[in-house]
């Protein structure tokens, strides 16, 4: 496409005659302009208050971060192609913004869905508040964008626009700190009752979490327990140790979790103990358990005096099962 074109015309006179009161307009202005004919813009580098130099959101190529030479150029497309478009905007003296003209050609023709830009699919800045208002409600992507889009029906994001931004959202609240830093700190900061225990290599094997509501309820009524381990909840596939409390009103309360290991007596031998600390080293009348022996044996060492009754649903599942087994 040469300076001689009817399109770079009209570009170089909008460029020529467009100022800005500030940088948000300039950002706002350009990429409606250039959606209009068929572009994404985005934005290369900035100084706040300074510049800003953007680009054809098709620039640039992808770089390999995770050193997979040529095996990930088979099997991914890329969107990046070096499109050299870029234009610079300025803060001037008297603090309005100018464009000006870096390199006004394309390398591709104009999109004819420009919804399949990701230039495009950005949030406004109301939209970006209620997605970050409903990740910390706990809300999951696929609601978030149905609520927003009850708001706006043309809204062009899509799920990746979520899931991008939830994890722009969880970066920033971290703060430079690791995930299980910012856990902990969360942990002291609302008071829970942790514990953790760590393999040769440093790596957390076992964590025992226990809310201070759930540890008030739990000294009140410490006669019964039910526990259970449950799977597949986590991204780390560790069995999760569910304590769970019976009152004196015949209604349940979560008294307690462990992150576990493996199920092996050791393991719950840990766990077991550090509930054991939370009651102030009472023994409960009864603990409820399915048939996991190594829970029982566990449960024998820690709570010598406890009774350990077998769930009935445990046994009628099981009974069920031999049924099928000789039925088949």
């Amino acid at each position: 496409m040469d300076s001689s074109s009817p399109m770079i015309q009209s570009e170089e006179f909008y460029l020529a005659n467009s100022k800005f009161e500030s940088y948000d307009e300039l950002l706002k202005s350009v990429r409606d302009f250039y959606y209009a004919k068929g572009y994404g813009v985005s934005i290369r580098d900035s100084r706040k208050e300074k510049y800003v130099t953007l680009q054809c959101d098709r620039g640039g190529s992808y770089r390999d971060r995770l050193c997979s030479g040529d095996k990930r150029k088979k099997i991914t497309v890329s969107r990046l192609i070096k499109c050299p478009f870029q234009i610079v905007g300025k803060k001037g003296n008297d603090g309005a913004w100018v464009l000006k003209a870096k390199n006004m050609t394309h390398n591709h023709e104009p999109s004819t869905d420009i919804v399949g830009h990701p230039s495009f699919r950005r949030l406004s800045p109301q939209d970006t508040e209620s997605v970050k208002n409903m990740t910390l409600s706990g809300i999951p992507p696929r609601q978030i964008l149905s609520s927003l889009r009850q708001g706006n029906q043309s809204l062009p994001a899509i799920s990746r626009t979520i899931y991008n931004l939830k994890a722009k959202i969880r970066k920033e609240s971290l703060n430079n700190r690791s995930m299980v830093s910012a856990l902990f700190e969360e942990f002291e900061k609302e008071g829970f009752i942790f514990d953790i225990l760590h393999n040769p290599s440093g790596h957390i094997t076992h964590l025992f979490i226990a809310h201070p509501l759930s540890i008030k309820l739990a000294k009140i009524f410490s006669n019964i327990f039910v526990m259970d381990c449950t799977y597949k909840t986590n991204k780390y596939n560790m069995p999760l140790l569910d304590i769970i409390g019976v009152s004196c009103f015949n209604t349940s309360f979560y008294s307690g979790f462990a992150f576990l290991e493996r199920e092996d007596e050791d393991s719950y031998i840990w766990a077991l103990n550090t509930f054991k600390k939370i009651l102030d080293n009472r023994e409960p009348t009864v603990i409820m358990s399915d048939r996991e022996l190594a829970l029982m044996n566990a449960i024998k060492v820690v709570f010598p005096s406890t009774i350990n009754l077998l769930c009935i649903w445990h046994i009628e599942k099981e009974d069920l099962q031999k049924q099928k087994r000789k039925e088949g």
